[in-house]
């Protein structure tokens, strides 16, 4: 009697608990790609966040960088009547129609790397597109001594703030380093690790001159950087670009991956289930305001935009990766 009694009681906690947690806001964020360290990272703060606040937050990652893959995820969390949309897009202008169709079911929606996103409440950056961009552009011309060619590579060539950072990074280099040559435009292949590898492989064989890549997505770094390393161009090619540090730290410790600068993206997806609690709550954020992970705000229209920039590098590594990043 006793123990059933116990057990009885033991699932009636765990009932209770289980409903106290479905009571709070239910979240749903749709990344670029699943099962790739940044976004693994994201999903931890996600996940830490949501229990911290009692958010039924949860993430959701697409099989590959597929546009058509996170449209299907959001029709999906429309049909489950979610409270908030979060999203992280890889083609800001396929996804309007579906998340302006969240709006008008009364879902607030938000984005992160997509400013001014149409179709979004609200959209926040821990990094401003062009502050980003230029410090990428000013370590590559350091490295590379303000000569030679240099490729850029973006995610896709339908991702705003990648290409946002690249036209900054692209800028600063045509004003302080005159004598660099931009190889090509940009190649969309920064968040597929073998195409990165593969196109990085093509450009060195193509390019004798070729000194540097600017790779703006998180598997550009590091596809280019084993294509150095497979070269043995280490300390004669420069990878320069933001990238998970527990993925690229070998790469960086061997010199076949220079560096380059971050946010954190577990405080990224403890943002989102931060502000998507306040909106379901009825809360607009305004300036003045103080928000955990982005501090005091001061928004421009629906975007929100703090730098909270960390380098990544030989001495930087450890810490970072110590930091689950």
């Amino acid at each position: 009697m006793k123990k059933i009694i116990s057990a009885a009681l033991g699932l009636s906690l765990a009932l209770l608990a289980s409903t106290a947690f479905a009571e709070g806001p239910k979240v749903g964020v749709v990344v670029k790609i699943g099962g790739i360290p940044w976004f693994n990272a994201m999903e931890a703060g996600i996940k830490e966040q949501s229990a911290k606040l009692g958010v039924n937050g949860f993430m959701v990652g697409p099989t590959s960088a597929d546009p058509a893959l996170q449209v299907r995820a959001i029709e999906d969390l429309i049909a489950q009547k979610v409270d908030v949309i979060g999203v992280v897009p890889n083609d800001a202008k396929v996804l309007e129609p579906v998340l302006k169709k969240a709006q008008e079911a009364g879902i607030k929606v938000i984005t992160h790397e997509s400013p001014k996103q149409h179709g979004a409440d609200w959209d926040f950056e821990l990094a401003s597109a062009k502050g980003f961009g230029e410090a990428h552009g000013k370590l590559l011309g350091e490295k590379m001594g303000g000569k030679g060619s240099y490729a850029v590579f973006v995610g896709s060539l339908t991702v705003p703030l990648h290409n946002a950072w690249a036209d900054a990074a692209i800028a600063y280099i045509k004003a302080n380093y005159p004598d660099m040559k931009l190889v090509g435009d940009r190649y969309g292949v920064a968040e597929d690790l073998d195409k990165s590898r593969s196109t990085a492989l093509d450009l060195m064989s193509a390019n004798q001159d070729l000194k540097g890549f600017l790779a703006f997505g998180s598997q550009g770094p590091i596809g280019a950087g084993r294509a150095v390393e497979e070269r043995r161009k280490d300390g004669k090619v420069f990878v320069i670009g933001p990238f998970s540090p527990g993925q690229g730290a070998k790469l960086i410790k061997s010199g076949a991956l220079t560096g380059g600068f971050m946010w954190n993206p577990k405080q990224a997806g403890e943002v989102f289930v931060t502000l998507a609690d306040r909106l379901s709550k009825g809360e607009t954020p305004k300036a003045g305001d103080d928000i955990p992970g982005l501090g005091k705000i001061t928004p421009e229209g629906n975007t929100i935009v703090v730098d909270q920039l960390l380098k990544i590098d030989k001495e930087s590594i450890d810490k970072l990766v110590g930091m689950g990043l």
